[in-house]
């Protein structure tokens, strides 16, 4: 009873992220995410990324507190960032942000390879621990100060960060392969944008605002990044 009252809350979800996106068409420059987007949001357990206590709201689109200080988004905007990235079946993909694991599980059905790298260790152990029970294998959480990337498994086709430096991060743009795309938000926190960064095939970068938006700013301390 409890999975199908859970089908149908993502069923309805899913309904709200459909219609956002034909809302936002003129800024989004079309009405629908790829289909293969959306059927995957629409089979992955958000319930299994939140508290017990907020379990019954695992799937209202907005975010939802996690501990930490942290938030896991809201699913519009990780439908909208998984989107833009363009993904295909044998890219290898960072996620910097690793959170409660929610983007990199959909990245994970997506892609073939996510690296996923977090700052706080005893989060990312929880979410190491959380992808390994729910079976998610093709994920590897690093811990490490993701505003340098993940040199040692770079470069990448894709990558996606899910928290706010002011500019785009110099390493993060050197780890992106030619042809590749980045999603970031980037700005002060009033206001921040979410880009999209493009690097052609001889390394020239493009950068795209699609949408105002807020997400928690990313550390830009001396910390290398690093597995653990």
């Amino acid at each position: 009873m409890e999975n199908q009252q859970h089908d149908l809350m993502r069923q309805q979800m899913i309904a709200e992220i459909v219609a956002d996106a034909v809302f936002l068409t003129p800024q989004l420059g079309k009405s629908a995410f790829a289909s293969g987007v959306i059927e995957v949001m629409g089979r992955i357990p958000r319930h299994e990324f939140v508290p017990l206590e907020l379990q019954p709201y695992a799937y209202i689109n907005s975010p939802l507190p996690v501990g930490y200080g942290k938030t896991i988004s809201q699913p519009f905007i990780v439908a909208l960032m998984t989107d833009l990235l363009q993904l295909k079946p044998d890219d290898v993909t960072l996620e910097v942000g690793a959170g409660v694991g929610y983007q990199a599980a959909i990245l994970s059905q997506l892609v073939d390879q996510v690296y996923s790298i977090e700052l706080i260790e005893e989060l990312a152990l929880d979410t190491r621990r959380r992808l390994q029970r729910l079976g998610y294998g093709n994920i590897e959480i690093g811990i490490g100060n993701g505003y340098y990337g993940w040199s040692e498994h770079a470069p990448f086709d894709k990558i996606v960060v899910t928290a706010a430096p002011d500019l785009i991060p110099p390493p993060l743009l050197a780890q992106l392969k030619p042809g590749g795309k980045m999603v970031i938000p980037t700005g002060i926190p009033d206001k921040q944008q979410l880009m999209l960064v493009e690097k052609s095939a001889d390394g020239k970068l493009a950068t795209r605002e699609v949408l105002p938006v807020r997400f928690s700013e990313l550390e830009e301390g001396s910390d290398f990044a690093g597995a653990a």
